[in-house]
């Protein structure tokens, strides 16, 4: 077995680390979040997600995951750090940058750097020329042009989705894309001691480009779902009637519409896109603007009904970006409940079973307040459906008869 390092305890890299450390690696985990590294080194994620607990605490009391602030020497180095947008929807690589600088003094003959974090295309042999220029010393590769080398590069887009992280590491199929083919190689066989679905071999560039399509394929199917329910609510039509009588047809399979879309990903990746083409990507960007716009359309059907209160209560039922997780990274509901707290002064109560404490974008205002479901229920005039919570489905649809209702996801249907 080898000795990995990942850098980047979040989401992604957290999981992949303890995957790794049961299949007998040895993995040294790196984050500059002291608290994390202290949690995850009790045995404790610092974040929910289905599994990763009795995964994380087998890794810890073992001895084969070991947390901590500063790379060490490994044979393999896999960093997953966030790859967010900044000013004018540019990607913004600085952690990636941060996280390459970090491990270069560390690395040695016959190394693999492995980027996992979803990124524009071009970033992997960027990475590759930061290498070159702080380790003169190593021979480090240039794209498919194969030769001699002393560290091996490669992309490999995590696949991963919140709520089956764990499942998926297994099951998925993985894309490893090499600087060249035996680059490509040598990540493979890191991947292969824990990965059972098939994995294909191409190239970094190839492999950037193509964990941008898949996301940004979601993006435009939500966005269809999205329109749809903007039509519907203008031409009077229920839209999960419509959507799911539409989806009876053989070849069609419509997606829910919500409160918007968020995640880091889906929100994010199809700009990476439309930054490195922008005069080709106008159904892209189409997508990104009805994703974009349906928070604050959401919030206008809130706010309207407030108007016919005195002194109005809302309630929201949901704040994360998706059903059954706690991650709000650009999340729409959670845009939503910003809104509308911050136009009308109006008092609102948070609802969330994955949430234990409000975020710091809401605790500054003095309206609003995180309280448990039956306290909403009672004290609401308005109430706003915006994550599907599988707690949320278990409602009793009577209790809410004598409210007015905001369903942004379908669970009054």
């Amino acid at each position: 077995m080898s000795k990995v390092c990942v850098v980047g305890l979040g989401y992604i890299g957290l999981p992949t680390a303890a995957m790794l450390a049961s299949r007998g690696h040895e993995v040294v985990g790196c984050d500059v979040n002291a608290r994390a590294v202290e949690m995850i080194n009790s045995g404790r994620p610092h974040f929910h997600e289905p599994d990763l607990q009795m995964l994380l605490t087998a890794a810890v009391q073992t001895g084969r995951l070991l947390a901590q602030t500063a790379p060490a020497a490994s044979d393999y180095f896999i960093l997953a750090v966030p790859t967010p947008f900044k000013e004018g929807n540019k990607p913004d690589l600085s952690y990636v940058d941060a996280a390459t600088d970090l491990i270069a003094p560390v690395l040695k003959r016959g190394d693999t750097v492995i980027l996992e974090s979803t990124s524009p295309v071009g970033a992997t042999q960027a990475l590759t020329e930061r290498l070159r220029s702080a380790r003169p010393d190593l021979a480090f590769p240039h794209f498919q042009e194969e030769g001699d080398v002393d560290v091996f590069v490669a992309h490999c887009p995590e696949r991963v989705m919140p709520g089956q992280m764990v499942r998926e590491l297994l099951s998925n199929d993985r894309i490893i894309g090499g600087m060249t083919d035996d680059c490509a190689k040598s990540a493979f066989t890191l991947y292969e001691s824990f990965v059972s679905g098939r994995t294909s071999l191409t190239d970094c560039r190839t492999a950037e480009f193509v964990k941008l399509i898949e996301n940004s394929y979601r993006d435009v199917n939500l966005a269809f779902a999205n329109e749809l329910s903007l039509v519907c609510d203008e031409l009077g039509l229920d839209v999960w009637r419509a959507i799911d009588l539409a989806n009876r047809h053989p070849r069609v399979n419509i997606l829910q519409p919500g409160a918007g879309v968020g995640g880091h990903c889906i929100a994010v990746d199809p700009r990476f896109i439309i930054d490195a083409a922008p005069r080709t990507t106008r159904l892209i960007r189409a997508a990104r603007e009805v994703n974009d716009s349906k928070p604050q359309w959401v919030s206008e059907q809130i706010l309207r009904l407030t108007s016919r209160f005195r002194d109005p209560v809302v309630a929201s039922f949901g704040i994360t970006y998706k059903p059954d997780v706690d991650d709000i990274r650009e999340s729409p509901s959670l845009k939503v409940v910003q809104t509308v707290a911050k136009q009308t002064g109006t008092r609102v109560l948070v609802v969330d079973p994955n949430v234990h404490e409000l975020p710091t974008v809401l605790r500054g205002l003095n309206n609003v307040a995180l309280v448990n479901a039956e306290t909403a229920r009672q004290e609401a005039d308005i109430v706003a459906f915006l994550v599907g919570h599988r707690q949320f489905r278990r409602l009793d649809k009577k209790l809410f008869l004598n409210k007015a209702v905001v369903d942004a996801v379908g669970l009054m249907a």
